[in-house]
């Protein structure tokens, strides 16, 4: 009956949960002030880590997009950035990103909000940004797909979602993604890409990959109701090889790169 197609579906996961699972040696970043020429070397440091997570999950590592998480960090830092080959910044405070966006001016780079989300702060991020992380409500969804401009393309959005709860953490509840989903990819300015989580640390690989398997596995539930999404945006200095291992397109790198705030 139903039980057992559930059983069915979740059988891989709790086959490899029982399985060995490879430890990635993390290497330390280089230990370096960060200027312009270091940052070069930080940004390749994190792109090897990349390939040799994705190889070991036999993926093709170009299926998985740096995001250079940039709060608090100065335009000038995101131009030697840019200069090191990272096309995709990620900020969490509007006012903040919107004078950088000004500084780098035509620089062609990707511009992700992966900031908690307030419903007087959604018509700039829908003017100026491709890309939304972190929708948890509808309500900020209709908003975003409101202010969105005509001239520009729907806005590729992902839903956050609360795995682990945390009272000072956003999210949408596993139980209520479905309907948030659905609803959300009916709204024409905007473009339901796919899910995202942020979870606290947590204390070894097999915990780290069990927890980014569930929103792996929440993805694959909801394309098999129809919808079709690509992107799985987890993993962060701490866990992204771990995230990688279970299937994440984006990750958001920031201290890896540009060292702690």
């Amino acid at each position: 009956g139903e039980k057992l197609r559930d059983i069915n579906r979740h059988l891989p996961l709790l086959i490899r949960l029982c399985t060995p699972i490879p430890v990635y040696k993390r290497a330390p970043p280089p230990n370096m002030l960060i200027g312009p020429q270091n940052l070069a070397v930080r940004v390749n440091h994190v792109r090897s880590r990349i390939t040799h997570a994705a190889q070991a999950a036999g993926r093709d590592p170009g299926s998985v997009t740096l995001i250079a998480v940039t709060k608090a960090k100065p335009a000038e830092l995101l131009m030697a950035a840019a200069t090191a080959g990272v096309t995709d910044f990620g900020e969490n405070y509007l006012k903040e990103a919107l004078g950088k966006m000004d500084q780098l001016g035509s620089a062609a780079v990707h511009w992700h909000f992966i900031g908690g989300l307030q419903a007087n702060k959604t018509r700039g991020v829908a003017e100026r940004f491709e890309w939304v992380h972190s929708v948890d409500r509808l309500g900020v969804a209709r908003r975003l797909s409101e202010q969105r401009p005509f001239h520009a393309p729907p806005l590729n959005v992902c839903i956050q979602v609360a795995l682990v709860p945390e009272p000072t953490k956003r999210g949408v509840e596993p139980a209520n993604l479905a309907e948030l989903a659905l609803r959300t990819a009916e709204l024409p300015r905007l473009r339901l890409r796919g899910l995202m989580c942020v979870p606290p640390p947590q204390p070894d690989v097999r915990a780290e990959r069990s927890v980014f398997a569930r929103l792996r596995i929440l993805l694959e539930d909801l394309n098999a109701t129809g919808l079709k999404l690509d992107t799985l945006s987890m993993g962060m200095s701490a866990d992204f090889e771990s995230a990688i291992a279970e299937g994440a397109t984006q990750v958001r790198i920031g201290t890896a790169i540009f060292g702690s705030r």
